[in-house]
């Protein structure tokens, strides 16, 4: 599996992750039962799908870059 493939995957889990974590979070407030590392839940894959999201976003350009075309 190529570098683009595994990025692309991992950030596909990583936002499942991220929706348990944060359907948990907001069960726990409302039962009252709020902890802090309940916020954690959410906040750690947040943190990561910044970091494969930003790669995503940024692919098609390095692309461009990376082929030598000057467009305008």
């Amino acid at each position: 599996m190529n570098w683009n493939k595994w990025f692309r995957q991992t950030h596909r889990w990583l936002s499942i992750v991220f929706t348990v974590g944060v359907t948990t979070n907001g069960i726990a407030v409302i039962r009252g039962k709020y902890a802090a590392w309940v916020g954690l839940l959410a906040l750690v894959p947040l943190a990561l799908l910044l970091f494969t999201g930003l790669y995503l976003f940024v692919l098609p350009y390095a692309a461009k870059w990376g082929s030598g075309r000057r467009t305008g």
